[in-house]
């Protein structure tokens, strides 16, 4: 019998209650998913996921008589969040799927833990475990293939991305993430075979999984059998062997700066060296204004000190191209962005026009000149700006006899 280590999470705060107000020793309720396959791998557990035999309403009250907020987050498929003192915890009803079209599932609601656990996509992600005695259940080898480092589909590989197209995608995250060696070779065919199913699913859907797939600890021999086998031909043809290419020195750049993964960085990188490019991209996915904007001006070639890059760009561009760049890793200087605050120019177009220059288009271009000059010499104060004032007015007033 295998046992759910003991770990921090388990004594969290209102958790013994709401596992006895949910049945715990009728065994009504067990661990699943993540906090379990994480759990046997000595690693920490961000949210902590229930499946009960019993139906949405009835978790619904049993929470709420425990003394817990109850939110119907999901209710339509038996998702009930318990507000507890320490933070969430979803609890989810057994369900098994009734019909399914590769982007959304049909489910009804049963009280075998069986069906519930065969519907799952991959088997490290089907082990549930009883939160008393902490034995824990599993139905399709997920414990072997935990140790094995194998991350491989519940039945028929092609049926199950048949039933959810996205589960290519995750395949490939989850190999990056737990996968030792080589993937298993029946889950890649199929994979491979289906490639064109990615195409029926939304934007959104495939930039949120390839974001979390980047944002691992280290993607790039994943994302690199992902382009080797053709797998974003379908969705974003745009990223090659050069992409990745770059996404692995990236990456080793980030790891020797002591800088942490960032997932639009990685992206970045994957995609062309072409603003309007990478802009494009970006729209197709529909990310965020914020990431398409940083997308597109880290795609800019720029060589310059890095406050003057976060002077243009701002903080989180100026370290991006810091890292794509070829400056060496010592001579980044990434630690005088940690508190940087852009600073103001300290003069305004009133005082050139106080001084002489006329009102007009003039004075526009003359402040951006003083703006470029300040900026290349560092943001100087004092006398050094005075003189780079009195300069810029001379040459904007000579220029107007």
């Amino acid at each position: 019998m295998t046992l759910l280590p003991d770990a921090a999470w388990r004594h969290a705060a209102g958790l013994d209650r709401l596992i006895e107000a949910l049945g715990g020793r009728e065994g009504d309720i067990r661990f699943v998913g993540g906090a379990v396959r994480d759990t046997l791998l000595g690693l920490p557990v961000k949210d902590i996921d229930c499946a009960t035999r019993l139906l949405p309403e009835e978790s619904s009250r049993r929470i709420k008589q425990a003394g817990f907020k109850a939110i119907p987050t999901g209710i339509a498929h038996g998702t009930v969040t318990a507000l507890l003192p320490s933070g969430p915890v979803e609890v989810t009803t057994l369900r098994r799927d009734v019909a399914t079209d590769g982007r959304r599932a049909v489910v009804a609601f049963t009280d075998e833990w069986r069906e519930d656990a065969a519907r799952r996509d991959f088997t490290i992600n089907a082990l549930s475990a009883d939160p008393l005695s902490g034995e824990i259940h599993d139905y399709h080898g997920g414990v072997a293939d935990l140790e094995a480092g194998l991350v491989r589909f519940i039945g028929d590989p092609l049926q199950r991305i048949a039933e959810d197209h996205l589960r290519i995608l995750r395949l490939f995250r989850f190999h990056a993430r737990f996968g030792r060696g080589a993937p298993d070779g029946a889950a890649l065919a199929a994979c491979v075979a289906r490639a064109n199913d990615l195409m029926a699913l939304s934007r959104e859907r495939i930039a949120d999984e390839l974001l979390k797939l980047l944002g691992g600890p280290d993607p790039g021999a994943t994302i690199r059998l992902m382009v080797d086998n053709g797998l974003f031909r379908p969705i974003i043809p745009e990223i090659d062997e050069a992409g990745v290419d770059r996404l692995e020195r990236l990456i080793a750049r980030e790891r020797a700066a002591g800088v942490a993964g960032d997932p639009v960085r990685r992206l970045g990188a994957l995609l062309p060296v072409d603003a309007a490019a990478a802009a494009a991209i970006a729209q197709r996915l529909k990310l965020s204004k914020a990431a398409t904007r940083r997308l597109e001006a880290a795609a800019e070639a720029a060589d310059a000190a890095p406050a003057a890059l976060a002077y243009r760009f701002g903080v989180e561009v100026a370290t991006d191209l810091l890292l794509r760049g070829d400056r060496p890793i010592e001579a980044l200087g990434l630690d005088r962005l940690a508190d940087w605050q852009r600073p103001r120019l300290p003069v305004t177009g009133g005082v050139l026009i106080e001084r002489g220059l006329p009102a007009g288009p003039a004075v526009a271009a003359t402040i951006q000149a003083i703006e470029r000059r300040w900026v290349a010499e560092d943001f100087p104060g004092g006398d050094r700006i005075e003189a780079i004032v009195a300069d810029e007015l001379a040459q904007a007033l000579r220029s107007r006899r």
